[in-house]
């Protein structure tokens, strides 16, 4: 009977970290080892944070270290990644880091199944085919109106149909400000190119402001506002949805489990569902993907991450003909980058598709764990409960 033998936790990083909305900067891979079988995930979560959730030691008995539900389990079919991800959210209740730890844990799931049985996760997941969905180019906002212009021509001129701006100064200055920034974004990209805008949560559940902005999104013709509210502002959500018209709203990335991105599609008026495999699990955002379609709303990957985090968040809704835009993220730093040796291209229209390959058809490379593997040490009156392991072969 396989078992998983092995849960190796690996913590990447740029020499410095910017303060700056780009968590490209570091990652937390995760590698599962059941038999001759390997699998891979990456979270999208502060690094030593999820470390410290799956060894810390017991607190009481719904604050239990994520190892305990998941070292030693058996392994012996899809079934099984949905009984791990029980037993972790039963015995790690209290311990709110745990989500985003089981989240990569269970992407490493899905990968190794897809392995041992020699088919892609989206075809494990119900899916008869995987349809291509139009990148659009995510990136920050410039720090004034021109370097916002600058950048939109830049994606424009790569061939970037849909491009996304967000966070950087948005929303903190002046609506006057924002307008620039927005006609700068418009004019970058083109009269025919989808204009999405990312307000990064920077409102909360001040309606009046985001509502301020809404005269100039819908002269510039964008597609949605993104975040302009904290997840949990749910009223708020649906007061701005009231005036929003043409503009749609999308929110969702704060959603780590499939109740919380519910509600959302429920009581926030979303048009849009942005869900982040890296945040929730390739399991719960599924559960969502078949929610959002039954709602009839559109169904996004959040991804600012790696390739195994961009075909991670492909895989749920692979199949969704409705759902056809998905991020792509432009501008990762150079560790994002380089974790995997392949990378999910762009076709000559634009598209990318979920890979059609076992797994989640990427490969990690070892050469990037050995140049950007952090060296931790945690230690408890002395007994060493984690230290970074050695740079895996494969």
């Amino acid at each position: 009977m396989p078992e998983i033998e092995a849960v190796d936790l690996y913590y990447l990083s740029l020499p410095e970290v910017e303060a700056i909305a780009d968590n490209s900067q570091d990652s937390l891979l995760i590698r599962i080892v059941s038999g001759d079988d390997i699998g891979w995930g990456e979270c999208d979560a502060a690094p030593l944070a999820s470390i410290a959730s799956y060894f810390a030691p017991m607190s009481h008995s719904a604050c239990r270290p994520v190892r305990d539900s998941v070292l030693g389990e058996k392994l012996d079919g899809i079934e099984d990644i949905a009984r791990i991800g029980a037993l972790v959210r039963a015995n790690s209740l209290d311990l709110l880091q745990a989500d985003h730890t089981l989240a990569g844990i269970d992407m490493a799931l899905w990968d190794l199944m897809g392995r041992r049985l020699g088919e892609p996760v989206w075809r494990l997941l119900g899916q008869k085919r995987a349809l291509p969905k139009l990148a659009y180019a995510s990136q920050l906002f410039g720090d004034d109106p021109n370097q916002t212009l600058a950048k939109g021509r830049a994606m424009r001129d790569a061939g970037y149909r849909a491009v996304k701006f967000g966070w950087g100064s948005f929303g903190t200055g002046s609506v006057e400000t924002d307008a620039e920034h927005l006609r700068a974004a418009r004019s970058g990209i083109g009269d025919d190119g989808t204009l999405l805008i990312d307000a990064g949560t920077i409102w909360v559940d001040d309606v009046n402001a985001a509502a301020a902005r809404l005269p100039t999104l819908k002269e510039v013709k964008a597609t949605w506002l993104e975040e302009p509210f904290v997840s949990g502002a749910l009223a708020e959500y649906q007061r701005l949805a009231g005036f929003a018209d043409r503009v749609g709203l999308a929110g969702g990335e704060g959603a780590h489990n499939f109740h919380m991105a519910r509600h959302m599609i429920d009581h926030a008026a979303l048009k849009y569902v942005q869900i982040d495999a890296g945040r929730m699990g390739i399991s719960e955002a599924r559960k969502v993907a078949l929610y959002a379609q039954s709602r009839r709303v559109r169904f996004v990957n959040h991804t600012f991450n790696s390739h195994i985090a961009l075909s991670a968040s492909l895989q749920p809704f692979a199949g969704d003909a409705r759902s056809t835009l998905c991020e792509y993220p432009v501008e990762a730093k150079a560790v994002a980058r380089e974790i995997t040796r392949e990378r999910i291209a762009r076709d000559s229209d634009g598209m990318v598709s979920a890979p059609d390959a076992p797994g989640l058809g990427v490969d990690i490379d070892p050469r990037a764990i050995n140049r950007y593997l952090q060296d931790i040490d945690i230690r408890i009156d002395g007994r060493t409960i984690y230290r970074s392991p050695g740079v895996p072969q494969r």
